[in-house]
């Protein structure tokens, strides 16, 4: 899934050298919290270094993408057979003629700022390098295996940004992502009342403007809104909300 390489920002600063594979262990510690160190100051100082930030975690995907794969490989197989939700969703997609399993739910490095991804015809992609622990792939999991639900039980159209719109809301609200703990405790959401509904009409707005039919913040929010009533409270397969 990896693309091509970026050409460097004029006039950025070059990005920290990578340790060779001959790189002692010690070295490799200093130049990981060293780099890390220097743009943690950077944002203390108001004075961030967004080229020299990417340029650093690239690097560092890199190095550590065979452990990220191993470790998101070995995450996934555990949630579909103890997760309750991705064994849930995962029998409910098989009911529909689908399959989900370690042969189409793949582990691989992203360099778009996502988590994951579904098409019809190759699976549910999870980028390896985006989860901060197992709850957050979980969430992760849910939200493209209710897309592959939704597929498989509605006909969407492929440039129908209200089936899409849709979709988003019922992933969002179903897949665990907007339950009260995430919001408070990762995301520093601090709303008490609606705080599911602001959760999930932001996030589905956010992924309707990854769109390219999509123009703008103002027109996502739209589209998420003229399907709002009949999208959230839409609980398929589920009897209710859950997580």
């Amino acid at each position: 899934m990896s693309g091509p390489e970026k050409a460097p920002v004029d006039g950025a600063p070059a990005a920290p050298a990578a340790p060779s594979s001959s790189t002692s262990k010690p070295d490799r510690t200093y130049y990981t919290w060293a780099n890390t160190f220097s743009i943690l100051l950077s944002r203390m100082n108001g004075n961030r270094n967004i080229p020299l930030e990417r340029a650093y975690f690239a690097a560092q995907d890199n190095i550590k993408a065979e452990s990220f794969c191993r470790t998101c490989e070995s995450r996934r197989d555990y949630l579909l057979q103890y997760s309750p939700t991705v064994t849930f969703l995962r029998d409910e997609v098989a009911k529909l003629g689908g399959q989900l399993d370690s042969k189409n739910i793949h582990c691989r490095m992203c360099t778009a700022d996502q988590s994951g991804g579904f098409h019809m015809d190759h699976g549910i992609m999870l980028c390896a390098n985006s989860f901060r622990n197992r709850g957050h792939q979980e969430d992760t999991m849910a939200h493209e295996m209710v897309h592959a639900w939704d597929h498989l039980k509605f006909k969407v159209g492929d440039d129908n940004m209200k089936h899409h719109a849709c979709l988003e809301i019922r992933a969002a609200t179903l897949s665990g992502e907007c339950r009260f703990t995430r919001e408070f405790f990762t995301r520093n959401q601090w709303r008490i009342t609606e705080q599911l509904q602001n959760c999930v009409r932001r996030r589905a707005t956010l992924s309707m403007m990854a769109r390219p039919a999509i123009k703008n913040d103002v027109q996502a929010a739209k589209v998420v809104n003229e399907v709002w009533d009949s999208c959230f409270y839409d609980t398929r397969p589920f009897d209710e909300i859950y997580r």
